[in-house]
């Protein structure tokens, strides 16, 4: 029997040469340009753990820095059509967000060793969830409360306040012509009837702490809508090889 395809998962990919600060956020010409809300901030909503957060722009050639303790590394994508794992997806290539944080004493994010230091020689670029070397960092460092990067609560106030910075790129993105993307990338969910059955086991994060992983956000690799491992009481959880592929598990340690 023929295999049989079920739902379809599109990926548009919009190749970014350059990154800048602007008045506005917007993408034109393989410029993503980050508007006034991409600034150095001061946290004034009130939030108990997060006390700054400040923003630059690192182009490939100048990874020789140091950062704070990495918390993650964030493609750039969002949904236009359908759900994780089927419809249409909007992709940046060329650039990614890098989380890094510490404490007002400076006690970096760490939960069993930190990961601060000179940016070039603490990543392995170019490898499965690492930008590659030729991208363009947004470099997003994050100023906890004292004690604050050893709290749970504390970390995720970091990742949702990204979160919502990023979505700002998102906005812009989902409005973007598909046919001027630069790739397109189709992938099937498929049965084949009569092939052996693969299932791969995938061991994820959720011993408690900042030690999390996020499923199955609003968002590919995003934060808001999405539910912690470690909420769902670390029981198995089935995904399709699309709803890995479009970012359904955001790693937080």
């Amino acid at each position: 029997m023929k295999s049989l395809k079920r739902r379809k998962l599109q990926i548009k990919a919009f190749h970014i040469e350059e990154v800048v600060f602007s008045e506005a956020t917007s993408i034109f010409n393989n410029v993503l340009s980050l508007g006034t809300e991409f600034r150095v901030l001061e946290i004034k909503h009130g939030l108990k753990y997060v006390k700054e957060l400040k923003i630059e722009i690192i182009k490939p050639n100048k990874k020789d820095k140091f950062v704070n303790s990495i918390m993650d590394f964030i493609p750039v994508s969002t949904k236009v059509l359908g759900n994780i794992g089927e419809g249409i997806t909007h992709t940046l290539t060329g650039v990614s967000v890098m989380i890094t944080g510490a404490d007002e004493d400076g006690i970096q994010v760490a939960e069993f060793g930190s990961s601060e230091g000179i940016l070039s020689e603490q990543v392995v670029f170019g490898r499965a969830g690492t930008p590659q070397d030729t991208d363009i960092i947004i470099h997003l460092d994050l100023t906890l409360t004292s004690g604050g990067t050893k709290t749970r609560e504390g970390i995720n106030q970091c990742h949702e306040i990204c979160d919502n910075l990023i979505q700002e790129i998102r906005k812009q993105l989902k409005t973007l012509n598909g046919r001027t993307c630069t790739e397109v990338c189709e992938f099937y969910d498929e049965i084949k009837p009569g092939a052996q059955k693969v299932v791969i086991l995938k061991q994820v994060a959720g011993q408690g702490a900042m030690y999390d992983t996020r499923l199955f956000s609003r968002e590919p690799s995003g934060f808001s809508g999405g539910k912690s491992i470690i909420e769902l009481y670390n029981m198995p959880v089935l995904l399709t090889p699309n709803e890995y592929r479009d970012g359904a598990i955001k790693a937080m340690h």
